[in-house]
């Protein structure tokens, strides 16, 4: 079976091997020597790494250079504290916290350690080494339960914990809509009518808001540790985004990543949810609905359009930081390309009134 597989630094952000090293060994004991950092490929945001030592393997995160100028991203000590509070609410499927230091003098900006787990990540970039084992049985097994441990974290009992904490429910839907149209306006490089006539609906069609759980709000197949030898979820990664709120907007933002077999090849390096056997957009509410009751997702259309905006302005976010040149990841330079297509489509939904 394949799993996760670091590779080599992208240029331009390398690691600082020998002050990680003894940073590390004088706050961790036991720590030993670093044999090696690679980096895990995959995602647009914070940065992954694999940390060997001699005795043991760590996971390492970080933002990335110019996060400091995106308002409310990129916290590392949030997503940490996240995942020992989670961990506290007996919440299993996470990797085990170890470690977050706010001294930018090691690496040049916060990070922090984590356990290392032996898994599949399914990703588009690595689905011709990963085909042979994605079979129509094993997709919709998988695509069950990444829809009901959604659900299960919609569940997690929230009041008098740390976890209550982490957002502001009240007005969540509306600081939402308009704080990700302020971000797009704050990182906008080309002209894109489609984004005003999408924050205008969102505007005028909001609805109220249900009662609020812990919201994961990137939830997709590149986020899960899978052990595909046994069918199961190991753990759900990148809590950057986690927050309090109502969990249709949580929902929405999964199927705007939930793609199937009919939708353009941009939306296709999202998640492999297209794969034969595994649910449609329509078979993932209807079966959410089956298993959370509580949850009325009567009017996911509004929460699929805000989905799609949403990842539209997170795209326009990262290629903004692409053309003022402060990342060199050819990933990124048509981006603006995918910007389009995602406010195309949340326009086009709005007009037909389905999920597009």
């Amino acid at each position: 079976m394949i799993n996760d597989e670091a590779k080599e630094i992208r240029s331009g952000e390398e690691l600082d091997l020998l002050s990680l090293e003894f940073f590390l060994n004088q706050n961790i004991k036991d720590f030993g020597k670093v044999i090696g950092i690679k980096q895990f490929p995959g995602g647009y945001s914070n940065l992954t790494y694999l940390i060997l030592t001699e005795s043991k393997n760590y996971v390492l995160r970080k933002p990335p250079k110019g996060a400091k100028a995106i308002k409310g991203g990129h916290n590392m000590r949030r997503e940490f504290e996240i995942l020992v509070s989670l961990t506290k609410a007996g919440f299993e499927k996470i990797p085990k916290p170890l470690f977050y230091t706010a001294d930018e003098s090691v690496l040049g900006s916060e990070f922090y350690l984590m356990e290392k787990l032996e898994g599949t990540i399914l990703r588009n970039s690595e689905f011709k080494k990963q085909k042979e084992f994605l079979n129509p049985e094993l997709m919709a097994n998988l695509s069950l339960q990444i829809c009901e441990t959604q659900a299960e974290l919609h569940k997690i009992k929230i009041e008098n914990t740390p976890l209550e904490k982490i957002g502001k429910p009240e007005g969540y839907i509306a600081r939402q809509v308009n704080g990700w149209h302020e971000r797009y306006l704050n990182a906008k490089t080309d002209e894109i009518e489609n984004e005003l006539l999408v924050f205008n609906w969102l505007t005028a069609n909001m609805p109220s808001e249900i009662k609020p759980t812990l919201l994961h709000n990137d939830f997709k197949y590149d986020n899960v540790i899978f052990d595909l030898e046994n069918q199961k979820i190991l753990a759900i990664l990148d809590w950057e985004m986690a927050t309090i709120g109502d969990p249709r907007m949580d929902i929405g933002t999964s199927l705007s990543y939930w793609c199937e077999a009919g939708d353009g090849d941009f939306e296709k390096t999202f998640n492999l949810s297209w794969l034969p056997g595994n649910f449609t957009r329509e078979e993932y509410v209807a079966h959410y609905q089956k298993i959370n009751p509580e949850v009325d997702v009567s009017n996911i259309l509004y929460f699929y359009v805000f989905g799609l905006f949403k990842n539209a302005v997170i795209i326009q976010q990262i290629y903004a930081r692409y053309k003022n040149g402060l990342t060199q990841d050819p990933r990124f330079a048509n981006l603006i390309l995918g910007v389009k297509a995602l406010l195309q489509k949340s326009y086009n939904s709005i007009l037909e009134k389905r999920m597009l």
